[in-house]
């Protein structure tokens, strides 16, 4: 006992530096919690929002952690981010270097033009086929060849008709005894197909004529001739073909898409390889009322005036069609980011930043392109480094907050369906291990879900398997239908 009490002496600086080393350490203890609680509101020297997952924005989170919806870390908006910031920003020097080239959204008037190709043909408006008016034989054929090109009143062909000789001596024998019978005779010799000009001739003359000239009633290319010398032609056979010049037609063909230009009257320019540096000006004439089936295109006839028949059959030319012009918000076509399900365009906002913005496009004129929503005259758009900037919205989450802005509303009353098992219940809220969700592209995992109903959670048990449907519904998910499919063991 002696030994002891002389001890404690010797022993009081440990007991002291004991004590104190405990209170250092409750001390450091109570700073790193403190420090620790103040760790979610600043972050870097920046005051810390909420935090958010990327994929879905809308939802906010008091602490950091992983994503209930997706298997990533939650990310802080800062306080100096703004609340409805959705762009990126791009030191200028660095903007310089990329060569990031900006363009002013622009009001102009625009007139939307379609390029055609054609072929030259003749206009079957003016087309004439010959026919024999009596049987008869060939006695001249006049030389002529298919491809002639033959004036009006230009002999074609010289038909003998026996029986002409006979009615044409008859009138002229009841022509001198005048009276009814005389004029009976003359209407007869009409009525056998003569032409005015051979009974004027045959009275004339006295004597019979029992051959006629065909002449060729327009002026045009021979396109069929089916007379020979010495052949006999029979009353009302074709003897030829004769396809006017002028005018001729331009027959075009028009992708479905640019069907509406294709209108009645509407003016043409057309340009032909065979004469370069001319214009050729015309009109639509008429439109096919069907599409081609093969190619899902619309044809046009557009008459082309050919005064001296240097547009010929057969040859090719280039049909410039041109709409009315209409005023409409214009960017360069550069601009535009297409990613096949839309077309989005980098905007520099009023602070400086950068932020897509979804727009709706209209036709192209040139290199330019015009909008027809989504944007606003006076507004700056990056027409050259769009795609880097695209790169960074993409990593900082501006395109997923525009994708599920876009989302939203077509996603809102859409019902989805999974299998999975019950991990807790807590009240109306149910957490579920659910499977892969391929409404929502979602894979795997495991989250929490509000019961639509009271009624639907009264025989659910935790390890239950169960069969759900759900839909969104203020950025909650809630379930609208859910049943028991197995308990596990």
């Amino acid at each position: 006992m002696t030994d002891v009490r002389a001890g404690l002496p010797r022993l009081a600086p440990f007991f002291v530096g004991g004590a104190l080393a405990l209170g250092l350490v409750g001390a450091g203890g109570y700073w790193l919690g403190a420090h620790r609680s103040a760790a979610p509101a600043t972050e870097s020297g920046r005051e810390v929002l909420y935090w958010y997952d990327p994929m879905r924005p809308e939802v906010h989170f008091d602490e950091p952690g992983q994503s209930p919806f997706m298997d990533m870390a939650l990310v802080p908006r800062y306080a100096d981010e703004g609340e409805g910031e959705a762009g990126v920003r791009i030191n200028p020097g660095v903007a310089q270097n990329l060569g990031v080239r900006l363009a002013n959204v622009e009001r102009t008037s625009v007139t939307h033009a379609v390029l055609a190709a054609g072929i030259i043909a003749f206009s079957e408006r003016s087309l004439a086929v010959v026919q024999a008016r009596a049987g008869g034989f060939v006695e001249r054929a006049h030389g002529r060849a298919v491809g002639d090109v033959v004036q009006a009143g230009a002999p074609i062909v010289d038909i003998r008709v026996p029986e002409w000789a006979a009615a044409q001596g008859e009138y002229l024998a009841l022509r001198q005894a005048g009276g009814d019978l005389a004029i009976a005779a003359r209407r007869r010799l009409s009525m056998l197909g003569m032409p005015d000009g051979l009974i004027d001739r045959v009275e004339r003359d006295g004597a019979p004529r029992p051959v006629f000239t065909v002449v060729a009633p327009v002026t045009g290319a021979i396109t069929a001739l089916d007379i020979r010398q010495g052949m006999t032609v029979t009353a009302g056979a074709s003897l030829a073909t004769i396809n006017g010049l002028s005018p001729v037609w331009l027959i075009a063909s028009l992708p479905q898409t640019d069907a509406g230009l294709a209108r009645s009257g509407a003016r043409v320019v057309a340009t032909l390889p065979a004469y370069p540096g001319e214009r050729f000006s015309g009109r639509i004439e008429s439109v096919l009322p069907s599409a081609n089936a093969a190619t899902r295109s619309i044809e046009v006839r557009i008459a082309l005036a050919n005064p001296d028949g240097r547009l010929r059959p057969g040859m090719t030319a280039e049909a410039r069609l041109e709409e009315r012009a209409e005023e409409a918000l214009v960017i360069p076509a550069e601009a535009v980011i297409r990613t096949g399900t839309r077309s989005l365009v980098i905007v520099v906002q009023a602070d400086g930043s950068y932020a897509p913005v979804e727009v709706a496009l209209g036709r192209a004129q040139g290199d330019a392109i015009a909008i027809v929503s989504g944007l606003s005259e006076g507004q700056r758009v990056v027409a050259s480094g769009q795609f880097l900037i695209d790169s960074e919205a993409n990593l900082s989450g501006a395109v997923a907050r525009l994708n599920a802005a876009r989302g939203q509303a077509q996603a809102a009353d859409a019902l989805h369906e999974t299998t999975g098992r019950i991990t807790a219940i807590n009240g109306q809220e149910v957490t579920i291990a659910h499977g892969a969700v391929a409404s929502l592209n979602w894979p795997a995992m495991t989250m929490p879900f509000r019961l639509g109903r009271p009624d639907l959670g009264r025989d659910l048990a935790v390890g239950d398997r169960v069969a759900l449907r759900f839909r969104e519904v203020g950025g909650a998910y809630v379930i609208e239908e859910i049943r028991e499919t197995g308990a596990a063991p």
